[in-house]
């Protein structure tokens, strides 16, 4: 079991979030990557469903997840489980860090994002 699965509630909102957003994003030169351990295909069916106009990362082996400390133990109904920790970043054009939200709600990470740009 995996949390932040394509297509799910979360997942959805946030990802529908950026992309009501898209063109206030753009304009501020900032762009919106999103990654997940789904499969490639699960990605593009995602995308058409949603008309996502940003990237998605496969991250099938956690890496980047890793990487970023948002790889780790979840609960769901009692049961514990290995996942994604719902999170974003804010990186600028010379990769400093100007916003970091780990276990960000989904309804709270795109004005997070916008206060940060």
């Amino acid at each position: 079991m995996r949390s932040q699965e394509d297509s799910t509630p979360g997942c959805t909102t946030q990802a529908c979030g950026f992309r009501d957003n898209y063109a206030e994003i753009e304009e501020k030169n900032a762009v919106v990557l999103g990654v997940s351990p789904d499969s490639e295909q699960s990605h593009q069916k995602f995308r058409t469903r949603y008309e996502l106009p940003f990237t998605l990362l496969v991250d099938p082996e956690h890496e980047l997840a890793e990487l970023y400390g948002v790889w780790g133990e979840k609960s769901m109904y009692g049961k514990k489980y290995m996942g994604i920790i719902r999170s974003h970043f804010v990186i600028d054009e010379k990769g400093f860090l100007l916003d970091v939200q780990y276990k960000v709600s989904p309804k709270k990470s795109v004005p997070g994002v916008m206060a940060s740009l």
